[in-house]
């Protein structure tokens, strides 16, 4: 006897991408009435300081250019918005540090940052790990995490966590370069 062929296979036997998808040639495109917008592209800053700095050079089509310059707040912006535009990065460890040994300083940053109209916190790890015991140290995973979400609430800076370092790169040139768009937009008219 033939066996039944399954048209839709179980949902448990499905599995996640494993890889994601390469980034797009521009995140958005600005339309009105069915028309595109030409746009200007905007010119990312990474802070000098930073140690780990995120790369842009995936996403070279996005901006005009990339300049490395010391920052007033924040480890990414857009020039002619570093007053109003602020991307802090975090890897875990870095995150950890910010909220038990320099939790003064951080709590103090992330403050100035929520006067701010654009604000972002990323931290380029899952929240699984943020959620897990740390090897070699004496953190709380709870203490961070709660803390995360003190920030969300209390201060109203929002945050993201990504998997990997490639991931944090792709949210920060895409907030930036939307951030740039929906500013130029507004002061244009449109």
């Amino acid at each position: 006897m033939p066996r039944k062929r399954t048209l839709i296979s179980s949902p448990l036997a499905w599995s996640p991408r494993s890889a994601p998808v390469a980034p797009p040639a521009l995140p958005v495109l600005a339309e009105r009435g069915g028309t595109q917008i030409r746009t200007p592209l905007p010119v990312a800053i990474v802070d000098t300081r930073e140690q780990n700095p995120l790369s842009f050079r995936r996403f070279k089509g996005w901006f005009t250019r990339i300049e490395h310059r010391a920052l007033r707040l924040g480890d990414y912006s857009i020039e002619g918005m570093e007053d109003s535009c602020a991307v802090e990065r975090k890897d875990l460890a870095d995150l950890i540090q910010s909220f038990t040994t320099n939790r003064a300083v951080f709590i103090n940053r992330l403050r100035r940052m929520s006067e701010l109209p654009h604000s972002l916190l990323v931290v380029t790890t899952s929240w699984n790990e943020i959620k897990s015991e740390y090897p070699y140290r004496a953190a709380n995973p709870n203490r961070i995490a709660q803390s995360l979400i003190a920030v969300l609430a209390g201060l109203r800076v929002p945050f993201i966590c990504t998997e990997t370092h490639e991931l944090g790169e792709e949210i920060v040139a895409s907030y930036l370069y939307q951030t740039f768009l929906y500013d130029w937009l507004d002061r244009n008219g449109h």
